[in-house]
């Protein structure tokens, strides 16, 4: 099959897939990973077609809305891929990909590495931070009905993996918790270069939350 031919397929299954979605899972948080992705691609020695199909399904069942369910998404990819006569090596990377590249699996020891799965792992991570990941955040602490903020629930700093999954937390708390530690987690020289300005828009944006506040402007 022509990869542009199969790329093509995965974005009308996948906006077909997440039409009714969250909006900040959704197919426009899909098509910016996909974009960040292809550009943090350009600057690595790549399988750019495990790379696009990877992020094009790696939220194709977020977990946070399948009761915590990690198997969803990657069941998914695979049987599309494989009704799609994709090559087996292929699928395989893509999945492990999916398997591997979310932010609670940091908790676990790695049981994959590749480039691939460094270069869509950023690009999934660029979305969380900066203007747009602020908008998600609160975004998604409106749609499980969490405070924005409440100074008497501190951020929880030594999570693990399930407390991480289970938290209700007030969205500021989250900032704390994930979103001002991914600059220093991102793997690729194109991705920790995109990662700086938006995490310093989201420590002047906190600045300026607690400023209003606190009734100081």
């Amino acid at each position: 099959m022509q990869e542009q031919y199969l790329i093509q397929k995965t974005v009308i299954f996948v906006k077909e897939t997440l039409q009714n979605s969250e909006s900040g899972h959704n197919w426009f948080h899909i098509e910016r990973v996909w974009k960040n992705a292809r550009h943090i691609g350009e600057s690595e020695h790549v399988n750019m077609l495990v790379v696009q199909l990877a992020a094009l399904l790696h939220d194709i069942a977020d977990s946070k809305f399948h009761d915590g369910d990690e198997t969803v998404g990657p069941k998914m990819a695979r049987n599309f891929l494989a009704a799609e006569k994709v090559d087996e090596s292929i699928i395989d990377h893509v999945v492990k990909i999916m398997e591997n590249m979310s932010f609670r699996s940091g908790y676990d020891q790695p049981s994959f590495q590749s480039i691939e799965l460094q270069v869509v792992q950023d690009a999934d991570r660029l979305d969380a931070i900066g203007a747009i990941g602020i908008a998600r955040a609160f975004h998604f602490g409106g749609y499980k009905n969490r405070e924005m903020y409440d100074p008497a629930i501190p951020p929880d700093l030594n999570m693990t993996k399930e407390t991480y999954k289970k938290s209700t937390a007030p969205t500021i708390n989250h900032f704390y918790e994930k979103l001002l530690l991914l600059k220093d987690k991102m793997n690729t020289t194109a991705g920790k270069k995109m990662a700086e300005d938006r995490h310093v828009f989201m420590e002047k944006y906190l600045q300026q939350f607690y400023t209003e506040w606190n009734g100081e402007a």
